[in-house]
């Protein structure tokens, strides 16, 4: 098997062909859109979110008209979103707090992003990184998995992993290399079913090289 340092140099040698583009499947027209986006992405997928989020943003275009909104009323616009009681109560905090201690915009770095209501680390590195060019990886279900099986991360939590890839991937590449993990996770990496014979990083994986080992 290659070493550490190979299997990131082959991934992003790929991806950096293959994917030179890479960007969130997110869609929205400002950091505030982007910030509700993200929230409302967590443990559903980003196609639901974008069936919800026009009326979203066509309601309450920015934090001064969402935090004068009521958690019942953005509740009602996100109904099908998954956990809709905790994420309208969440954008409805984030909002306030946007307005109150941010003049209505969003901040820049990631302790005052973690400051706000319903945003973790990974929701603050996803903003970050996106609107504005910081250097960080955020690691969610998709990027975490995919960094155990292709052997780029042993670590035991997201900060963890995070701090793994941080450390073999250059600074410029960082906001790009999280869409490719991401990407990939979603669509051949899969949780239950990963398409390893369609994958194109089967030489580098140590999951597909043991999958073979204990197949009959």
């Amino acid at each position: 098997m290659p070493t550490l340092q190979q299997r990131y140099n082959f991934l992003i040698g790929y991806f950096s062909r293959e994917m030179p583009q890479a960007k969130s499947e997110l869609n929205f027209s400002s950091p505030f859109e982007l910030l509700c986006a993200v929230m409302l992405s967590a443990q559903c997928t980003d196609k639901r979110v974008n069936m919800v989020t026009p009326l979203l943003f066509q309601k309450w275009p920015d934090a001064k008209a969402l935090a004068a909104a009521s958690v019942e009323e953005i509740r009602s616009v996100i109904a099908s979103i998954s956990y809709p009681n905790s994420k309208a109560a969440h954008l409805s905090g984030m909002a306030k707090m946007l307005v109150d201690k941010h003049e209505g915009e969003v901040p820049s770095s990631i302790e005052e992003l973690m400051e706000l209501p319903g945003v973790g680390r990974k929701t603050a590195n996803v903003v970050a990184s996106i609107i504005y060019q910081e250097p960080v990886i955020a690691v969610d279900t998709h990027v975490f998995r995919v960094s155990h099986r292709l052997g780029l991360s042993k670590g035991k939590t997201p900060e963890a992993v995070e701090k793994d890839l941080e450390k073999h991937i250059p600074r410029e590449m960082r906001a790009t290399a999280h869409h490719w993990l991401i990407l990939h996770g979603r669509y051949v990496c899969k949780s239950r079913a990963p398409l390893c014979k369609e994958c194109a990083l089967g030489s580098i994986c140590p999951f597909l090289k043991a999958t073979e080992r204990t197949e009959p």
